[in-house]
């Protein structure tokens, strides 16, 4: 028992420094955001801003000719509306994929679930210039593809299938198969079954994936800078290379937008962080 007295403080002594020493980024990023030129160029990086400052916000926000530093906030604008859609349909669709290959056996598919996760394994890089040249093909009456949203929206939707499909699979798996059984008795046909009995049991499952997905996307910095050539529509983590400014560096500026462009995962984690393990584990016991 005495073992255990100790013990327990230590434990969360030892957690407190390590949560410190992986916040430190954070704080460095807050604390340089707010100061000025003239106190970032002192090169005293830990010290607190002498004031509360947020003119390298609204500089990073808005943007500044003087600086050369270009407006954040449309390409802030952008991400939201690549990542969200993305998201939601990826989220979508793995979840009718892992449906099907978990509760409606039929031939190949102890084939077909292998070679969907084989696209996992693909490296981005791989794949760029056949898929430059398919985007740029690929035309919608007036509805472009490569060099626009709906494109890259496109490639993250099925760049996510393999992974949403297998979370779904694994979560699906764990649900009774006697549910599913005692619908097909009643006369509940493929998508009644879905949408009554399946799709109102994954909340925990859709957690997780809108969770790695979002952050995926939101985060993603090769596609978003090779598909897409036009200034206007591309996403914040390729906008926070005109930060750099036409003359200087403002190291201020540079932290705020960082800042800026990592509060949307930021708040997604701090908002649904505590059902991201439950939901990941929750088709870890059969399947």
């Amino acid at each position: 028992m005495s073992t255990i007295k100790w013990k327990t403080p230590v434990s969360y002594l030892f957690l407190t420094l390590m949560a410190l020493f992986f916040l430190m980024p954070i704080y460095l990023l807050l604390v340089t955001s707010m100061k000025s030129v003239a106190e970032v160029s002192r090169g005293d990086i830990w010290g607190l801003p002498d004031r509360i400052n947020f003119d390298s916000w609204r500089v990073a926000l808005v943007g500044s000719r003087a600086a050369g530093v270009t407006a954040l906030w449309p390409n802030f604008l952008n991400s939201i509306y690549l990542a969200v859609p993305a998201t939601i349909i990826s989220a979508m669709l793995g979840s009718m994929n892992g449906y099907v290959l978990a509760k409606w056996k039929f031939r190949g598919a102890n084939v077909l679930f292998p070679l969907i996760m084989f696209g996992m394994f693909i490296p981005y890089q791989s794949v760029l210039v056949p898929l430059v040249q398919l985007l740029q093909k690929m035309q919608f009456g007036p509805l472009k593809l490569y060099g626009t949203i709906p494109g890259l929206i496109l490639v993250h939707v099925v760049y996510g299938i393999p992974i949403t499909t297998l979370i779904f699979r694994n979560y699906y798996a764990a649900i009774p198969d006697e549910m599913v059984e005692a619908a097909k008795i009643d006369g509940a046909g493929f998508f009644r079954i879905y949408s009554s009995i399946l799709f109102p049991l994954s909340v925990p499952g859709f957690v997780v994936v809108m969770i790695w997905q979002f952050t995926s996307v939101w985060n993603e910095f090769l596609f978003a800078l090779v598909l897409n050539g036009n200034p206007k529509v591309q996403p914040i983590t390729v906008a926070l290379n005109n930060l750099a400014g036409s003359f200087q560096v403002d190291w201020s500026v540079q932290m705020a937008g960082a800042l800026m462009a990592a509060i949307p995962t930021l708040l997604v984690y701090i908002l649904l962080g505590r059902f991201f393990m439950r939901g990941l584990l929750a088709g870890s016991l059969k399947g």
